[in-house]
């Protein structure tokens, strides 16, 4: 029998017997990727269905409105369902869209952001751009495993269940790089002697040199403990190709190097543009590092930067399109909330050879107005790239004479992205480009780039 059909057999047996509430047509995904049918005229989300499916479901939640429901028996299946690679895909919540193939879920995605542009911002784009995606698994350089104990004492790390805080345990993750997930069981091993130090959370954080474990906890290990860590970290870590090193973390205390010292800094590339940019756990950072070079790359194709422009970029973080705008010829102004990434931005810049052509202030974003717009002067173009939040207080406040002419926005939420596309088409700017970038494949989160031009300008 072949696989795709064994599978098939195997679930069909397995759920044959359950118990369920009705059957339905899937015609949709929602943006949380889960299946949208109808039933007696009321809108149903059917947690694992997708559409041309028919399922038996079982409700989980009722609203006024709505239902929630999962999968208990599918009927009729999609062409376009595969099977999840990860043993922990129906409990984890790091995931929610495994069962997709990894090209319908970037239609899925594109699909939502026009969805999303139409309904909220009552706009279409003039043309649509070739998504950007890479490989669908092993491409998480960050992410956070959170901790708890069972019954027994025994920890369990992972990420949440979906719609939940309890920590679903596993000892290996398709989304962390490969060196990363092998070494999840040995990782909770050394972390049970640690247990009665109230243990939080452990990061991780990869780059193509080194990979940094965060280890954080409510109280601060004691010498002797400090020891074994070490002792753990040459037997297991200290012989590994990759460097590795340890961090530990005090409850909201700063992360702090542990062992070993002397190891380089944490630090990304973009080649296509001679960048080196090096950054501490804890910094935002893209998730997908092999994705964020493509990502500028087209961010800067799309401004069409000319010599001595004088270029904005809002939310700027420690530099990511900053310094390659600089290094493109352009005259640079950074702005971020947080004061840590404006100094590790100004650091970055002078590291990179472009301090005299890119400033950065510290300015809270969310809270500006025109008054604050305006002091900083005339820009040519500018670049947005704000959290899920959007960047409404900042497009509100844009007037004339102070536009300008091209702005290019990275959005990781297609609901502010929209409400702000609006705000900017009613300004006199009209969307020109917009297209996904699949930077979490097997999740729904859609991250996307659009190019706003101004009516009537250059």
């Amino acid at each position: 029998m072949p696989c795709r059909a064994k599978w098939i057999f195997l679930m069909k047996m397995l759920t044959d017997n359950r118990r369920y509430d009705g059957e339905a047509d899937v015609f949709s995904l929602d943006y949380e990727g889960r299946g949208v049918a109808r039933v007696d005229g009321k809108a149903l989300f059917i947690e694992g269905a997708m559409p041309g499916e028919r399922v038996r479901f079982e409700i989980i939640r009722s609203k006024k409105q709505f239902d929630e429901a999962r999968v208990i028996d599918i009927i009729r299946y999609s062409e376009n369902r595969v099977k999840p690679k990860c043993r922990h895909f129906d409990t984890c919540g790091g995931c929610s869209i495994q069962h997709i193939d990894p090209t319908a879920q970037i239609a899925f995605k594109q699909r939502i952001m026009e969805e999303q542009l139409e309904r909220i911002g009552k706009i279409r784009p003039e043309q649509i751009l070739p998504a950007i995606y890479g490989t669908p698994w092993h491409y998480r350089d960050r992410a956070r495993l959170s901790i708890s104990k069972d019954a027994g004492g025994r920890l369990k790390i992972g990420f949440k269940a979906k719609k939940s805080h309890e920590v679903i345990d596993v000892d290996s993750c398709m989304v962390l790089p490969a060196h990363i997930s092998e070494k999840l069981p040995k990782i909770k091993q050394m972390l049970q002697s640690l247990i009665d130090l109230d243990l939080l959370f452990i990061e991780f954080f990869n780059s193509e040199k080194l990979t940094v474990l965060n280890i954080c906890s409510r109280k601060k290990p004691p010498s002797q403990k400090l020891r074994q860590l070490e002792k753990w970290f040459d037997t297991i870590l200290g012989c590994e190709k990759k460097q590795w090193q340890i961090w530990l973390q005090a409850g909201r205390q700063e992360a702090q190097p542990f062992y070993p010292k002397d190891c380089q800094p944490l630090g990304y590339a973009l080649p296509e543009f001679e960048v080196e940019m090096p950054y501490k756990p804890g910094d935002f950072t893209q998730i997908n590092a092999g994705l964020n070079g493509v990502m500028v790359g087209r961010a800067l194709k799309l401004l069409d930067i000319q010599k001595n422009e004088r270029i904005a970029d809002l939310f700027c973080g420690l530099g990511n399109f900053s310094i390659p705008m600089a290094k493109s010829g352009a005259e640079v102004v950074g702005i971020e909330g947080e004061g840590s990434l404006v100094e590790r931005a100004r650091n970055n810049a002078s590291a990179n050879g472009c301090f005299d052509r890119v400033s950065f202030s510290e300015a809270d974003l969310f809270e500006t107005d025109e008054t604050v717009l305006a002091s900083w002067g005339q820009f040519d173009k500018m670049l947005l790239d704000p959290p899920r939040s959007g960047a409404y207080a900042v497009v509100k406040s844009l007037h004339a004479p102070y536009l300008p002419v091209k702005i290019v926005y990275v959005s990781c939420n297609p609901a502010t992205f929209a409400r702000d596309a609006e705000v900017l088409v009613n300004k006199g700017y009209r969307l020109k480009f917009v297209g996904v970038m699949n930077m979490f494949a097997q999740t729904s989160h859609v991250e996307s780039i659009g190019v706003f031009d101004l009516e009537n300008g250059i």
